[in-house]
């Protein structure tokens, strides 16, 4: 009886150190995780368009293939972004005028929305020059859509940032382009006084911009204030180097309908341009117009850089997003890199990997 009641105590301490042990091996794991976070990133998302018909939606109006290829490396992330190139909307009424050899109207049915769920997006940039399609009953609608979807996202006058709290960490997120309306790129002062507030609450602070000159002759970053189509779209450079003065840990940039190259500065990374993602039709994805990257950020808890991995994707007309083995946008990117920012010293390896060196 005393060896039975000897064991019996001898398994019980076993047990409770096991669990102790378990419990530990947890924290350890749920620490290390959190200590590095990834950050995923991607350029325009238009899901196709009910306008000028619905033929340019996906065969049978059906989106849950656009990421089929791709989600993996979004649902593995603490917090994947992509900028919404366009409205949510179930009606045709009050777009903008246009043909159907001229129009750039982009309006996706609101059930698409599901499909950024499900291919695990967080945060959803609205500022853009798409985003007033269907005036403002189209904008209204996407907010509400994208409330109903649980999707957080900024870029509007009337919402100019989000938080988004997830594993305990508080990502502030904000949006900006040179469109009335939206948060405005060229208002330094206004944008600076929103990050510098989300710095002060949050622990990452992820901005968006979608501005530069538009199409293949305009991938550099030229370090000043680019025209097009007769108006100020601003001058990205300025604009994100501001930023992480104010506070702001990983910058994503969108709007050229090209890639563009990347910078670390101060330790904080910022991807000028990440082109042309998911467009289904309506947007030219000819030659570079139909690369793009998806960006995987990694950084500290405070949003420090620690490296990036550069995955490269393209399109082909009316298909989803395709990984590319040739890794033709990284290319791009490398060259564009040393091209307009020769004095960031970091390197871009042959398989993506960006270090500062």
């Amino acid at each position: 009886m005393r060896t039975f009641l000897r064991l019996f105590s001898l398994c019980g301490v076993l047990f409770i150190v096991s669990i102790f042990q378990l419990s530990a091996q947890n924290d350890s794991i749920k620490k290390s995780r959190n200590d590095t976070l990834v950050i995923v990133g991607v350029g325009d998302v238009m899901m196709g368009t009910i306008i000028p018909s619905r033929e340019f939606l996906p065969s049978g109006e059906d989106c849950s293939k656009e990421f089929q290829n791709v989600k993996q490396i979004f649902q593995q992330a603490d917090v994947a972004f992509c900028n919404l190139e366009g409205v949510f909307t179930d009606t045709p009424n009050g777009h903008k005028p246009c043909n159907n050899d001229n129009c750039w109207t982009f309006g996706m049915p609101t059930k698409f929305a599901a499909c950024l769920v499900d291919a695990g997006f967080d945060l959803i940039s609205n500022a853009n020059n798409h985003c007033k399609d269907f005036g403002e009953a189209g904008k209204q609608n996407t907010a509400k859509t994208l409330d109903a979807a649980g999707l957080h996202y900024a870029g509007f006058l009337t919402k100019p940032y989000t938080i988004y709290v997830k594993d305990s960490i508080r990502y502030g997120f904000c949006a900006f382009s040179p469109e009335s309306g939206n948060c405005d790129i060229r208002n330094y002062a206004a944008a600076e006084a929103i990050v510098r507030h989300l710095d002060s609450v949050c622990d990452v602070v992820i901005v968006s911009f979608h501005s530069g000159a538009e199409g293949a002759d305009h991938q550099h970053v030229t370090k000043q204030d680019e025209m097009f189509m007769g108006y100020n779209r601003g001058n990205v450079y300025k604009f994100a180097h501001l930023m992480i003065d104010a506070g702001a840990d990983v910058i994503f940039g969108h709007g050229p309908h090209v890639t563009r190259g990347v910078e670390v500065y101060k330790h904080r990374f910022v991807a000028y341009s990440m082109g042309n993602f998911c467009t289904y039709s309506r947007i030219s994805i000819a030659g570079v117009c139909g690369l793009a990257p998806i960006m995987q950020v990694k950084t500290d808890r405070k949003g420090t850089f620690l490296k990036a991995q550069i995955y490269s994707t393209y399109q082909l007309k009316y298909q989803p997003p395709l990984l590319d083995t040739d890794r033709r946008v990284l290319k791009v990117i490398q060259n564009l890199t040393a091209t307009d920012f020769p004095e960031v010293k970091i390197h871009i390896s042959e398989e993506g990997v960006v270090t500062v060196e």
